[in-house]
């Protein structure tokens, strides 16, 4: 079964393809059963139907290839509540030859999308594709305009709004590129979009861009922790109750929020004219971070203008006044580190991030995003802003400077066009999920938020075992796309249901999804506890897989086998243990707030990638091959190139970094060199053009300090503990590696607790602790043994 092949046509990956038909074996299978879904995947034959979708009365699905049709009664049955629905008068002429695009085998994946001005004629299908050609406006319905932050269906009047939101308190140079790269920005914006200027440092301006005599704003105090109400009222935005209730739009004259084509000269005049503040000696720049978002969030509220909004936060350093503070201003007072969090050493930190939670309530009922370009080299206050940026679908960067080409693609990325000249932006997704009837939903984890809607359909009790041999799951994407017309992205799936012991279960384990799954459910629980009872989860989690779907002899250790469909999960575990989305020693509290909402958002290719990077070799000997990412690749005469995701390094071994040194590349007889320095050059390049944020690359020769990127991440065969090195590198660490991979004989105390498990013997502490310690709970009977097993892992002989 080719998992990538059916993401391309679904997209969808599930971490186990076939299911248990009861609670207890679903149970049983150890890792949960999930779907990876990417709502608005690129697909290249998601054909794009002009009219709107055919839904179930009863369920609210939408009509789809695995529904029942009795085509001379125009009657279709529900594939996933089996309910009788009628089609509409405009499906008249449906039949075995002539149907809608919806009822195509192929089409598993269709999308929607209302036609601006749809002739007055009657369907009909084209028995080729499927495909219709000309529609009814009769035939429009209602059921787009549902939702309650949608506003208008008509997308002639919505415009998408972008609030920039600057932080003045930023170092000359670091400023000047940073105008630059929002002056690009504008001239990308279309005409008709609407754009807000706010700058803060120790007080916060909102300007005015409609006064053209002079600059003109409006100054709230950065100390001041404003209600939205104040906010208006400062500004001069008043509304009226029904207004305020969403019942009629706003249209009051006001300066602050004004389209593109009217105000390009008046902002580009206040980005230009922004200068640096100066410092006090001995102290931080005093920035209002917080009340510059809520002042820019209170603008939108304010204007009614939710549909299509983004407030976009360029920063240089961390709130020090105001809510939201992260530090002192003196430079006396360190930032927070994790120790800090841990120990309870953090005074601005629990406060903060209920401020920012109230702001992240706000932010998603009014269906605004929040985007942060934090380029410093020192920490912005990420953390604490990680949960309404992921909560309303938001944008994260860390760098190091504006200056750095990193801040300048993925800016420009995102304010890319398509073919037709709209933004490469969808605003106001919403998806809902349908499912059959033994299928629940027990919640969601990324870049999303509960709509609070409570249904049948959510998991509040044990699920029955299924009587049926097979179930539906259908997502339902609602979005506005870059033109502002509302769009449908409809994808129906089919699963079977299987008896326990049934081999499809097996055949049907997808362990990439698997561990993108794990690893999601993983920095969830390190958020609220210790790196070392998440790592002690994982290696619990592993155990239990390894004894169910494992094949073994007793009493053999050597005999243990895994399927070839099993085999990569336990080093993807163990990739994932040592990664620092657990293991947070050398990062700040901001970097792994971005690696985790990072991992959050991407995809199962993406998520591996971070998990379990990539490692190609180049050589002499024929074209790059994939290498083990472990420390015996590193050769003098071969390059790697190594993708974490976050880095691509380029790795020079050390004969073909002295032959760069030496300038034989640029020699004539020497074409095969200059061929293998450029060959990773080109792919390097490929990966930073293809992704946002672009990823940091970094050329190192080996032995050289740059190097570290890399060694951190090989899996540590050779150490300094190792009896033979065959003049590989060494790795300088205390951790077992991935070829210490045993069975362990666990024999009984009393009554036989565990017989036969597998485990990953990477931390010898860990192994101790956890497998010996809790789970035979020797606490008085075992000393003696635990220390015959330290000691035994010290010298390299435990089995």
């Amino acid at each position: 079964m080719d998992f990538v092949e059916l993401e391309a046509i679904e997209g969808l990956r599930w971490s186990w393809n076939s299911w248990p038909s009861s609670k207890a074996d679903q149970a049983a299978l150890v890792i949960p059963l999930a779907v990876m879904c990417t709502p608005l995947m690129q697909q290249a034959e998601l054909p794009i139907l002009p009219y709107d979708p055919v839904t179930c009365s009863q369920c609210g699905a939408v009509l789809n290839p695995y529904a029942r049709v009795e085509y001379t009664s125009r009657i279709w049955f529900c594939s996933l509540c089996l309910h009788k629905n009628t089609f509409p008068h405009s499906y008249s002429n449906i039949g075995d030859t002539n149907l809608p695009a919806e009822l195509f085998p192929t089409y598993s994946a269709v999308e929607y999308a209302r036609a601006a001005a749809p002739p007055p004629s009657s369907h009909n299908w084209s028995g080729a594709n499927g495909v219709l050609l000309s529609s009814s406006s009769s035939s429009l319905s209602s059921m787009v305009s549902s939702s309650p932050n949608s506003g208008s269906d008509d997308p002639r009047g919505i415009r998408p709004a972008f609030v920039l939101v600057v932080d003045v308190a930023t170092p000359r140079d670091e400023l000047a590129a940073l105008k630059n790269e929002l002056l690009l920005v504008l001239e990308q914006l279309p005409e008709t979009a609407l754009v807000g200027l706010v700058t803060f440092d120790s007080m916060v301006r909102v300007h005015d861009l409609e006064f053209s005599d002079c600059s003109r704003v409006v100054v709230l105090h950065g100390e001041r922790e404003l209600s939205p109400v104040q906010i208006q009222q400062f500004l001069g935005i008043n509304r009226t109750k029904q207004q305020q209730m969403g019942k009629r739009p706003f249209s009051q004259k006001q300066g602050f929020l004004l389209p593109v084509s009217e105000c390009e000269f008046n902002i580009s005049t206040a980005i230009e004219e922004i200068q640096s503040p100066v410092v006090k000696l001995g102290h931080r720049p005093g920035r209002s971070t917080g009340a510059a978002v809520s002042a820019a969030l209170g603008l939108l509220e304010g204007c009614l203008v939710s549909t299509g909004s983004r407030i976009m936060v360029f920063t240089y350093g961390p709130a020090t006044i105001g809510p939201g503070i992260i530090v002192s201003s003196d430079l006396g007072y360190s930032i927070r580190t994790h120790r800090d969090l841990i120990n309870g050493h953090a005074p601005y930190y629990s406060k903060s991030c209920s401020f920012y939670a109230q702001l992240s309530q706000r932010l998603t009922d009014a269906s605004i995003v929040l985007d942060l370009f934090a380029c410093s080299l020192d920490q912005a206050g990420s953390a604490e802003l990680k949960d309404p940026i992921e909560r309303s679908g938001g944008f994260m960067m860390l760098g190091e400077s504006f200056e750095s080409n990193e801040f300048r693609k993925c800016l420009r990325q995102i304010f890319t066009r398509d073919e037709e000249g709209y933004l490469k932006m969808y605003f106001d997704a919403t998806i809902e999920i349908v499912t059959t009837k033994d299928v629940k939903i027990c919640g969601a984890l990324g870049p999303c938020v509960s709509l609070r809607k409570v249904k049948n359909l959510v998991s509040s009790s044990e699920i029955e075992s299924s009587t049926w041999s097979a179930f539906f799951i259908q997502f339902i994407t609602r979005y506005r796309h870059g033109n502002m017309g509302i769009r449908k992205r409809v994808t129906t799936a089919a699963r079977r249901w299987v008896g326990n012991r049934s081999p499809e279960i097996a055949a049907g384990f997808d362990q990439e999804t698997a561990a993108s799954v794990m690893a999601r459910l993983a920095i969830r629980r390190a958020e609220t506890c210790f790196a070392r009872d998440v790592i002690r989860w994982l290696d619990d989690t592993l155990i239990q897989f390894a004894s169910k779907f494992g094949d073994y002899v007793e009493e053999d250790p050597s005999s243990f086998r895994l399927a070839s469909n099993f085999s990569l999960f336990p080093q993807f575990m163990y990739y994932l243990r040592r990664s620092q989305f657990i293991d947070v020693f050398n990062s700040s509290p901001d970097e792994t707030a971005f690696f985790r909402l990072m991992l959050n958002r991407e995809g199962v290719v993406g998520s591996l990638i971070m998990i379990q990077p990539t490692l190609l070799q180049y050589s002499f000997d024929g074209p790059p091959i994939p290498a083990l990412l472990d420390v015996r690749s590193i050769s003098p005469d071969v390059i790697l190139l190594f993708d974490s995701y976050f880095h691509v390094v380029i790795h020079y071994g050390l004969k073909i970094a002295q032959w760069r040194k030496l300038g034989y590349d640029k020699d004539p007889n020497h074409e095969n060199l200059r061929k293998l320095l450029e060959a990773p050059e080109i792919d390097a390049q490929q990966l930073v053009a293809d992704r946002v944020p672009a990823p940091k690359l970094i050329r190192c020769d080996q032995h050289g300090s740059q190097a570290r990127f890399l060694l951190a991440k090989l899996n540590p065969s050779v150490t300094q503990n190792s009896t033979y090195t065959d003049g590989s590198d060494i790795i300088l660490t205390d951790d077992l590696s991935l070829q210490d991979i045993r069975i362990l004989d666990l024999f009984s105390l009393n009554h036989t607790i565990i017989s036969h498990v597998m485990a990953i013997a990477l931390n010898f502490e860990m192994m101790v602790a956890s497998l010996l310690w809790d789970r035979l709970y020797c606490r008085i009977h075992c000393r003696k043994m635990l220390t015959t097993v330290v000691e035994s892992f010290k010298k390299g002989c435990f089995v």
